[in-house]
């Protein structure tokens, strides 16, 4: 097949051609043999996966059980030893049962892309982070971002993904809020479960994480969070039943805080009530890397696998086996579930083999993921998009623009081709929170798009040197960052190293001012009516520099929605300060031992009593008004809705007409939202659907969005079930939560 060219701008050095060339030999070169085709009736494809763990449980040894519960270390940073020597030096490796065909797990964290694959030499393609997807709003683009991640574990030797992260952005200044996928549990347990569903199309094991409430990095390990059932199970573990009902992932990970006094990882209520029985999950459960702490107690609750080591599911769980704390029928069950989800997923059926990755068509797809989740915020004058035949002098300022674009790090933290953009090329693999600069030039991205422009740039070090190379120019573009990362929350919502200064000199000197924001959460804006032209750019991937000229020059009409609120200032959020762990919940005290570690750090208290009302709920029930909604967006052209019907049945039917009225074509998301019966006591409206629709210019299209029961119910603590209340709905539909010109009024019993 005739590899797909790089997109304009993009030049990989002869160097590098090199270097895949390598890559492509050395995969074949470390090819194993196949081995003789599996035996055994567990081997029969037209059995259930339950049928087939029964199986192949009958002939393992308590041994051979036990040693699937468990990690034996993480093989990225230990020896090569017997036990690890399988493994493709991931994270994690769980050991298989080889007599019986049952291969090892092979885990690797896999947010937005494949993580340090430049330890073992090899290559993946940064997607834009899971924000940026989150802000396509678009199920199929979600499905996309999925299947590449799958298909780049295997190519890679790995069979299970350590992604899906869905947990809320309750806290926006949550270092990890770039990993997830916004703050509305509808929007963002949607879009994990068609994730999650790519991922597995790969035949490689899908997870969804942090389970549960796991919403801020400071004393993630010892914050116990307190809220109420229903608050819970409206909010962020909505998501999570959205992600695993829809989704189906193969395994869950869960987090390392309390919730309601037990650490997640031995939390009956989480793991065994709403998990196992409420939702009927058919997988396992897996501790986040360190997240366990007991035997007996987790075992109970429901965790079926310690990772990445053996402090508890291994010597102490089978001394616990042996005096009866826990029942064969408890092992029994980790087994099972765990077998169950090899099975389901097909790592068994289809073995890991290494192969080479294309990454022109890695690039392809996180280029076209990118620019359906760039967002338009402010476009004054129609300044945007840009013209290049009139454009004769273009200044470039700020944030390594000539070289790179900013990533986020931690676990999530891909290994970009040709290394870090603002070090040597080629340094090697990516160290823990080190900013790393994907090599995507939006200088070069520029140049090209106005090749007879003279682009000059500026580091945007001194505000009034950068005024004074904007002063006069056509237009000046602003590339402004805000890097953050898991193991840190940021310290505020303001742009760091004097950015907001830098903005508002550029925007004085020059009334054609465009700021490209790359940041992972929200962040305020003091300057925000200076500029012509505001873009949020997110973490934009390997291919970001091309995505973001494409919606500046207008061969992309931008389409995407906020997926997060942007508030004014701090003070406005429910929590305008983060609490912080004191110094003797914030590290152990000498060795981690397996008895200090069951006993955890001292726990702090963290108090959601703002409940159900996470990010615009918020803002609605406050009556606050926010620096820009969820669900806003620009375009270049303009849509209106008509002819609202709603029809009431099993599932709500609201069907209404949306029409491109401008002249070019675009993508809308249309969003359905719902104000339930004064008797529920809810937030004033909550979103209940949604649909991305392409139009041609003067198209318009019927649109039809079918609306979850559970979307319009209430959680009721006492029959411990959803309850949909009698009275009149009120549908609304727009354009964004602060702009929905439709609305009607149904009744439902």
């Amino acid at each position: 097949m005739k590899p797909t060219p790089l997109p304009t701008g993009i030049k990989i050095p002869a160097m590098l051609l090199l270097c895949f060339a390598c890559i492509a030999l050395s995969g074949f070169a470390q090819r194993p043999q196949r081995p003789s085709a599996p035996s055994g009736p567990w081997m029969n494809s037209s059995l259930s996966p339950d049928e087939r763990a029964d199986l192949v449980m009958k002939e393992m040894s308590v041994d051979e059980k036990i040693a699937l519960l468990h990690g034996v270390g993480m093989p990225t940073d230990d020896a090569v030893t017997p036990e690890n020597g399988p493994s493709n030096r991931g994270v994690g490796y769980t050991v298989g049962v080889p007599r019986l065909h049952i291969p090892g797990i092979d885990m690797s964290d896999a947010a937005y892309g494949v993580r340090s694959s430049g330890v073992n030499g090899r290559y993946s393609t940064a997607l834009p982070a899971n924000v940026a997807a989150a802000a396509s709003w678009d199920t199929e683009a979600a499905y996309q971002y999925g299947a590449l991640i799958g298909h780049e574990l295997r190519a890679q030797g790995f069979n299970m993904s350590l992604g899906g992260g869905v947990n809320l952005t309750r806290e926006p200044r949550n270092g990890r809020t770039f990993e997830y996928l916004g703050e509305d549990p509808v929007l963002a347990g949607t879009l994990v479960a068609r994730l999650i569903q790519g991922t597995q199309s790969a035949n490689v094991i899908g997870d969804i994480k942090h389970y549960a409430l796991n919403d801020q990095e400071s004393g993630r390990n010892s914050v116990n969070i307190t809220i109420s059932k229903r608050a819970a199970r409206e909010s962020d573990l909505l998501a999570f039943e959205i992600g695993v009902e829809q989704g189906k992932p193969a395994a869950v990970m869960c987090s390392y805080n309390r919730v309601n006094g037990d650490f997640a990882c031995e939390n009956e209520w989480l793991l065994n009530e709403v998990l196992k029985k409420d939702w009927k999950f058919p997988g396992f459960v897996l501790s986040d890397w360190g997240g366990t702490h007991s035997d007996v107690k987790a075992s109970a609750a429901g965790l079926d696998n310690e990772q990445p080591g053996r402090f508890f599911y291994e010597k102490r769980f089978k001394d616990a086996l042996d005096a009866g704390k826990i029942p064969q029928a408890e092992l029994d069950e980790h087994v099972h579930r765990i077998l169950r989800a090899m099975f389901a997923a097909g790592v068994i059926d289809h073995p890991r083999q290494r192969s080479v990755i294309d990454p022109f068509a890695g690039f392809e797809t996180a280029r076209k993921i990118e620019e359906g989740g760039i967002v338009l915020l402010r476009n004054e004058k129609a300044v945007l998009p840009l013209s290049a035949a009139k454009l004769h002098t273009i200044a470039v300022i700020g944030s390594h623009s000539d070289v790179g674009m900013i990533s986020g790090g931690g676990s999530a933290q891909v290994d970009p081709i040709g290394g870090n953009a603002i070090k040597p090329a080629g340094e090697g693999p990516t160290h823990w929170m080190e900013e790393i600069w994907f090599p995507t030039s939006p200088l070069k991205a520029i140049q090209a798009r106005a090749p007879h422009a003279t682009v000059k740039y500026d580091p945007g070090t001194d505000p009034a040197a950068a005024a004074s190379t904007a002063k006069g120019a056509d237009v000046a573009i602003v590339f402004a960052y805000m890097w953050a990362s898991e193991g840190m929350d940021l310290k505020s919502l303001s742009l760091p190293h004097d950015q907001d200064a830098l903005i508002a000199a550029v925007a004085a000197a020059n009334p054609h001012t465009i700021v490209v924001l790359e940041t992972g959460n929200p962040v305020t804006m003091p300057w925000v009516d200076k500029p012509a032209a505001i873009m949020e750019a997110w973490f934009a991937g390997s291919d970001g520099a091309n995505a973001v000229g494409n919606i500046l020059f207008g061969s992309v009409n931008p389409s995407g929605k906020l997926p997060n609120t942007f508030p004014k200032s701090e003070a406005d959020l429910p929590h305008p300060t983060i609490t912080m762990p004191p110094p003797e919940s914030s590290h152990f005290d000498g060795a981690a031992t397996p008895e200090k570690w069951a006993m955890g750090l001292p726990p702090f208290q963290m108090a959601y009593d703002e409940g159900v009302k996470v990010g615009y709920k918020w803002y609605d029930a406050e009556n606050k008004k926010p620096l820009f909604p969820f669900g806003y967006g620009l375009s270049y052209t303009t849509y209106r809705y008509s002819g609202l019907q709603v029809t009431p049945g099993d599932k709500v039917k609201v069907t209404f007409t949306l029409t491109n009225a401008g002249a070019r074509e675009g993508s809308e998301v249309a969003e359905v939202y719902a104000a339930l019966p004064a008797a529920a006591q809810e937030p004033p409206k909550r979103l209940i659907g949604f649909s991305k629709v392409k139009l041609k210019p003067g198209e318009k299209q019927s649109v039809t969005v079918e609306v979850d029961p559970k979307y319009l119910s209430i959680f009721d603590e006492q029959k411990n079930d959803w309850s949909l209340l009698p009275g009149d709905y009120t549908i609304m539909v727009g354009g964004s939560s602060a702009d929905l010109p439709l609305k009607a009024t149904v009744n439902l019993k």
